[in-house]
């Protein structure tokens, strides 16, 4: 039985990334040796990642406007710290938005460096919204955002236009639609939603606003080392990097971030439709605040629940029990899910409503 992935991450891939990840790990590039045995430094392995570093500019679109990719290590998470660490001056201070776990987490790492402000939180409605009208301090080193918020379903839809750096972890939406990339100094993301396996990380720093926090940083956390390196500092993920360079590629043959958009909004309409029209479910986020890529919902009488979950395990669909923080349901509909997984959904949604 085919199987519909909606794991919130690590999640879906596309097919021919899988194969081809296989294949090199037999043998890649038709040399006799793995892919997890080469060394970073070879030829074959050099030319991925720096295909992969600017195949991220390209996608973007951010080709000859000063920015860098970086793959790094240590997920999002560790760019909580670093992202403090390179940008907050000593005796400076930052603005945080907060809109969900994520988002709490690296204001927490913040906090460690200097003055942290958070402009505004959605933690009041359990994070079913995204704060509007809030202002940021002019005086503030960076400002910090969340894009897209997994665990509750949210995305932010419009970002504020600022005078200071503009950071962003869009760990879980990024190549997933059209944006001016270029009103971010920063962006971050976790490989393991639209880009591939977990283990790297990516980084996409515009140099200008390095370099400026008077501050000693380790070497590991250093922006311009691993700049200076092009990200083999030290030696870097090599069979997450190779995966995510697939993914782009894919990426790219489809038409590039504004034909997957399409696809993913087509997606998202089709399940939010369902869950409005349905009388037995509700959504969890606030309507003008949903995500695209990740679809919370509830049912509206706990006890259909076992009825439910068996229908849509039966149906093949595998990973769209909700988090505990909310409950319900969350179908992430990742970049790689294809429309028919959705539409299997929505139909074990109408064959519940037809049979409680």
């Amino acid at each position: 039985m085919k199987k519909h992935n909606y794991s919130a991450g690590p999640c879906i891939l596309p097919q021919e990334v899988f194969e081809k990840s296989a294949q090199a790990i037999l043998n890649f590039n038709n040399s006799g040796l793995s892919l997890l045995e080469i060394s970073h430094r070879s030829d074959d392995f050099v030319a991925v990642i720096e295909e992969a570093r600017a195949l991220v500019i390209e996608l973007l679109g951010l080709e000859g406007k000063g920015y860098k990719a970086l793959f790094l290590s240590g997920g999002a998470s560790l760019e909580f710290l670093m992202i403090p660490y390179n940008l907050m001056k000593e005796n400076g201070k930052a603005a945080y938005l907060d809109t969900g776990t994520w988002a709490s987490g690296a204001i927490k790492e913040a906090k460690i460096f200097g003055e942290t402000v958070v402009v505004a939180s959605s933690k009041d409605k359990n994070y079913n919204y995204i704060p509007k009208g809030y202002s940021i301090p002019a005086d503030a080193d960076y400002f910090h955002c969340t894009s897209n918020n997994t665990i509750f379903g949210t995305q932010m839809k419009e970002f504020p236009s600022v005078d200071i750096p503009l950071v962003c972890d869009m760990s879980s939406d990024i190549f997933s639609r059209t944006l001016d990339f270029s009103k971010f100094d920063i962006i971050y993301a976790g490989a393991q939603k639209n880009m591939g396996p977990a283990g790297t990380t990516l980084v996409v720093i515009k140099e200008e606003v390095l370099g400026k926090t008077g501050r000693t940083i380790p070497s590991m956390l250093d922006y311009e080392k691993h700049i200076k390196a092009e990200s083999m500092y030290n030696t870097p993920p090599v069979f997450p990097i190779y995966a995510s360079l697939l993914t782009l590629q894919w990426l790219k043959k489809l038409g590039g971030i504004a034909a997957i958009e399409k696809l993913n909004n087509a997606k998202a309409a089709l399940l939010y439709a369902e869950i409005d029209r349905n009388p037995l479910f509700r959504g969890s986020a606030v309507a003008e605040d949903r995500s695209t890529m990740n679809v919370t919902f509830l049912l509206n009488n706990e006890a259909h629940t076992p009825i439910f979950d068996a229908m849509w395990a039966e149906a093949g669909i595998s990973g769209l029990s909700g988090h505990r923080s909310v409950g319900g349901y969350r179908a992430s509909m990742y970049n790689a899910l294809p429309l028919e997984s959705v539409q299997v959904l929505v139909d074990v949604m109408k064959a519940l409503e037809s049979k409680v």
